[in-house]
């Protein structure tokens, strides 16, 4: 499988640091492809293991590489650093939906207000969100994370680390 290798800086749309992936690069890994791309992805050669991700398409032809912090941390990266990138199609990839973590559906389905704008979002953001969450393996995480996304989802200020 071919690896597309380049340098980028990493910037930030909202709260999401990325790459940008030119619509020549994207086309040099994956011709044609208009859809979300699944790709493996390091950055300055981190992590070890490839990262898995959904390049996520522009409208142009290009593509955003949306890093997950996971990726910046073991690349020790942060928004405005010059990287060096590694990205490759991943043909292992299986689309499709996922499963939502029951811990996680009991607490949505109780918060009405969490509910109504879940059903909002895009299959696409559905789906990271959910793969996010199955890889959470503590009862702490889920818990923390549960207090999160339905602070988000609901539209509640989340009381600070102080205030609790």
């Amino acid at each position: 499988m071919a690896t597309l290798t380049f340098d980028a800086r990493i910037r930030i749309t909202g709260v999401n640091p990325y790459v940008h992936v030119s619509a020549a690069r994207a086309r040099a890994l994956k011709p044609g492809w208009r859809r979300p791309l699944p790709v493996l992805v390091r950055i300055n050669g981190q992590p070890r293991t490839p990262w898995r991700i959904n390049m996520m398409p522009t409208g142009n032809g290009s593509f955003y590489l949306y890093l997950h912090g996971d990726v910046r941390r073991a690349s020790n990266t942060k928004v405005g650093d010059q990287v060096a990138v590694e990205v490759a199609f991943d043909a292992a990839y299986r689309g499709g939906p996922m499963r939502m973590p029951e811990w996680f559906r009991k607490p949505l389905a109780a918060n009405k207000k969490a509910t109504a704008t879940w059903k909002q979002l895009t299959p696409s953001r559905k789906k990271e969100i959910v793969r996010y969450l199955a890889r959470l393996k503590s009862p702490e995480a889920r818990t923390r994370n549960i207090v999160r996304a339905l602070a988000a989802l609901s539209g509640t200020p989340q009381l600070s680390r102080g205030s609790r």
